[in-house]
């Protein structure tokens, strides 16, 4: 690995959380497996190896944020291959390619298909740190995204059918007294199912409520 890294290199990593994250690394080279093995954890990071697709998929446990440095040329399925396989199977694993022997076509694959970055060895250090930095706060962005959505599709599930008529509602932009029309109901029978709606979702305002609507995906016509 070329360690031209202009100075300055161990600064990165160093505004992570405390959290340590885990970068997975994927190459049939062992060289390049000890070097990027140790360029990472002298940066604080924790990382496992492994010398081909397979023995990635059989062993390693995704568990908090983390990212992939991938090699292309792989013995069995290739790194591209391995990509799409992920994808499909739901991984949002952020993943950095490193490749001998890339192609422009190559690169415009791995990178349309959700690639963080693509590196041709030998790689500068600061320039696989910086990718490495770039790709674990993205997973984290990406986690605490799935989190904050987890935990608002529960507060869904907690409402009541009514609840979520009123809610559909609501958020459809109607008045108190329209929702009562529409559902052949009392104002003040809509004001308690509001209340109770409000709580359930954590909502501050009816604002707020359609902002959380939008974030589930939710329509006035499905909610």
């Amino acid at each position: 690995m070329d360690r031209r890294d202009g100075g300055g290199g161990h600064t990165i990593g160093k505004n992570m959380n405390d959290a340590e994250p885990t970068v997975f690394v994927v190459d049939d080279d062992p060289s390049v497996r000890r070097s990027v093995e140790r360029l990472v954890r002298s940066m604080g990071f924790n990382v496992q190896t492994f010398a081909s697709a397979k023995e990635f998929r059989d062993h390693a446990r995704v568990e908090g944020a983390a990212c992939l440095v991938l090699d292309v040329h792989l013995p069995g399925m290739g790194g591209l291959d391995l990509q799409r396989e992920l994808a499909q199977a739901g991984s949002p694993l952020p993943i950095i390619f490193v490749t001998g022997r890339g192609s422009i076509p190559m690169s415009v694959r791995a990178m349309k298909e959700g690639a963080v970055e693509f590196l041709t060895k030998p790689i500068r250090s600061r320039d696989l740190l910086v990718a490495i930095q770039g790709a674990i706060e993205r997973d984290r962005v990406s986690r605490r995204a799935r989190c904050e959505l987890d935990a608002l599709r529960q507060r869904y599930a907690r409402l009541t059918e009514r609840e979520r008529e009123v809610m559909t509602l609501v958020i459809g932009g109607l008045l108190n007294k329209q929702i009562a029309s529409e559902l052949a109901t009392t104002e003040r029978t809509v004001k308690f199912h509001k209340s109770h709606i409000m709580q359930k979702m954590e909502a501050d305002s009816v604002a707020e409520l359609v902002r959380i609507a939008g974030q589930l995906g939710l329509t006035p016509e499905s909610a």
